[in-house]
């Protein structure tokens, strides 16, 4: 699809996101980012892994814009981070925290819908808040606060709250920390539908089951470098590659290396397609 060059940047629906040779220092002298090249292309579901530290946080950050690159440059869209506003970015790439609850001050889950869209200067506000709450099963919380819901709920409506004004990339940092499994089952369906729309999903998990359940791609750091990039089958059943991450595969990589599987699909990742080859080889 060629975008319509009569169209504002902020009006284009397709977002591409890159990495040029990007570092980043903070402060006190340390590079928390070394060198980073990476292309995020429109509608792509990306998972960015890696140990504490290795730099995942800070290179969403940059993504965002709530961040400059030291050295290098962070384009949206052909368009250096440099030279636009965080709250242009914004409009286009949205950003859920680690830490739902850091993002909410308003007294109820509807006002926190709302407010964002007030900012960006939207019309239809009621009607987006109900399509946001339904989106995220949240209807019938609107008038409670948003500090009491569980963490589930509250990562559900950060995103939804983002997600209310429609960017063209989201941004999560540790979707699933203080979820439990059905939680996390549901949270992994509601960001597919969100990429069924065409949207772009980064997130940022050391959940490897949550990513090949959610992702097709995934990014390897660490200590600042990319050291893996690739389809998330084929990253995640490298064995040696996710050692260099201090990243365990997911728990059914060596079961089935065993069976004497060489080549995963992204299928095989699944307990479904595992469990298939399971019954197979015990039938042997």
């Amino acid at each position: 699809m060629r975008r319509n060059s009569s169209r504002s940047w902020e009006e284009c629906t397709l977002v591409e996101i890159e990495a040029k040779d990007v570092w980043y220092s903070y402060r006190h002298g340390i590079d928390a980012l070394r060198g980073v090249s990476l292309k995020i292309e429109s509608g792509e579901r990306v998972a960015i892994m890696g140990e504490n530290g290795a730099g995942k946080t800070t290179l969403i950050k940059l993504f965002n814009g709530l961040l400059k690159p030291t050295k290098g440059e962070v384009l949206i869209d052909k368009i250096s981070t440099r030279n636009i506003s965080v709250a242009q970015i914004s409009r286009k790439v949205g950003m859920v925290f680690q830490k739902p609850e850091n993002q909410f001050f308003a007294e109820t889950v509807e006002e926190e819908i709302a407010f964002g869209l007030r900012n960006f200067g939207f019309k239809d506000i009621s009607k987006r808040v109900d399509e946001a709450l339904a989106f995220a099963s949240l209807e019938r919380y609107r008038g409670k606060s948003p500090f009491s819901l569980s963490g589930g709920e509250k990562k559900r409506l950060a995103i939804a709250t983002v997600m209310a004004w429609e960017p063209d990339a989201l941004l999560i940092d540790e979707p699933t920390i203080g979820q439990d499994l059905s939680q996390k089952v549901h949270l992994a369906t509601f960001l597919r539908d969100i990429s069924s729309r065409g949207k772009t999903v980064v997130i940022i998990t050391h959940d490897v089951d949550f990513a090949a359940e959610t992702c097709e791609r995934a990014v390897l750091l660490s200590k600042g470098v990319v050291v893996g990039d690739g389809k998330i089958e084929q990253i995640f059943s490298n064995l040696e590659l996710m050692e260099s991450a201090s990243l365990l595969p997911p728990m059914i990589v060596p079961l089935l290396r065993r069976l004497g599987v060489k080549e995963f699909t992204k299928g095989l990742l699944g307990i479904d397609e595992a469990e298939k080859l399971i019954v197979q080889a015990a039938k042997r």
